[in-house]
């Protein structure tokens, strides 16, 4: 295995926050939560939430028989609904990968500013003249990718998959250019085998886990299990008893029997988490920053915009919250998304084994 992280690259050294909602205006958007409803059901909407976004969203996503999860669960079910109008809760790329796969489909969102900082890190056109230094090598694009970086890719992969796609692909010999996490292409180097050149990108929410002060939650919490986000820090993956996508992590949770844990990834999915099991105990990885305070509080800021308020809006007037992807953009993203999906059923069935 070799690992080798890609220069040359823009990559953010900060990024542009939106401002956090303070509770008095968290209380007014759960207020809208009858209107929500109504006009959902009224429009004959498909609600798509990830399990980012808030809880008042996941419960109103549940109420209106909507669907939660995480970035490939909400690709797939935006692809098999009947549904005509899908709203994505969730940020820009996951709206992109929505209009993909289904092109005749209204896809809107309640805020196209909603953006991801893996996505920020992987410009299109830094990642063809990577491609052109480098042309026999497969390339890989994470699913927190924007659609024209998908248009250039040969697989698209989710954290759930990564390193199953890293043991598969590293059996043709191939090297991999891995965009754009560098702490997952690193952790998929190190299980998978494969030659990898990475990205350098970051996830905001997942960087800031420190693990040096987790060692010390850890202490005062000896029983509890660590589980870990692959997009966390080489340090902080060393400390987890469990490492896996949001959606594996909530399985886990649901599966291993413990009574305590101590998680490290986006803190919403403490929601479903205590929903499946009311009786364990949750406890917040600890987060830092480089500048000494909390930039993340394992938050993801851009989640926060899909408020209630904003879910309303793009239902009543569309425009300016309305998805669209250039046709031939879609076109050339659509194989390696196909691809995902095709792996990931493939790989439940027992025809690929890796």
């Amino acid at each position: 295995m070799a690992l080798k992280m890609i220069d040359g690259v823009f990559v953010p050294e900060k990024f542009e926050l939106p401002p956090r909602p303070d509770p008095a205006q968290q209380r007014q958007d759960a207020e809208l939560f009858a209107e929500a409803l109504e006009l959902i059901r009224e429009r004959k909407a498909l609600l798509l939430a990830h399990y980012y976004t808030s809880e008042t969203m996941q419960k109103l996503c549940e109420a209106s028989g909507g669907f939660i999860g995480d970035s490939l669960e909400l690709a797939r079910m935006g692809s098999e609904s009947p549904s005509a109008l899908i709203i994505l809760a969730g940020v820009r790329f996951m709206g992109e990968t929505a209009k993909i796969l289904s092109p005749d489909k209204r896809v809107v969102m309640p805020s196209l500013k909603a953006e991801c900082s893996l996505d920020l890190c992987c410009q299109a056109e830094d990642l063809a003249r990577v491609k052109s230094a480098h042309p026999e090598a497969v390339v890989v694009a994470y699913a927190n990718t924007s659609a024209a970086v998908k248009a250039q890719s040969d697989w698209i992969v989710t954290s759930s998959l990564a390193v199953e796609l890293g043991k598969y692909l590293s059996k043709s010999g191939r090297d991999i250019i891995w965009v754009p996490d560098r702490h997952l292409g690193s952790y998929i180097a190190s299980l998978s085998g494969a030659d990898l050149w990475c990205w350098p990108g970051r996830c905001i929410v997942h960087d800031a886990f420190e693990a040096n002060a987790l060692k010390f939650v850890m202490q005062e919490h000896p029983q509890a299990k660590v589980l870990v986000h692959p997009e966390a820090s080489e340090e902080v993956v060393k400390l987890a008893h469990f490492v896996g996508s949001t959606s594996q992590i909530l399985n886990f949770a649901k599966t291993d029997g413990g009574k305590e844990f101590i998680i490290a990834t986006e803190r919403n999915i403490f929601y479903k988490i205590s929903q499946a099991c009311p009786e364990v105990k949750l406890i917040e990885a600890p987060v830092a920053s480089r500048s000494g305070y909390c930039i993340s509080c394992a938050n993801c800021p851009w989640m926060e915009l899909n408020t209630l308020a904003g879910l309303i809006a793009a239902l009543k007037e569309p425009e300016g919250h309305e998805v669209f992807v250039d046709e031939e953009v879609r076109v050339k993203a659509l194989p390696p998304l196909k691809r995902m999906l095709e792996f990931s059923a493939d790989l439940k069935a027992g025809r690929i084994v890796v």
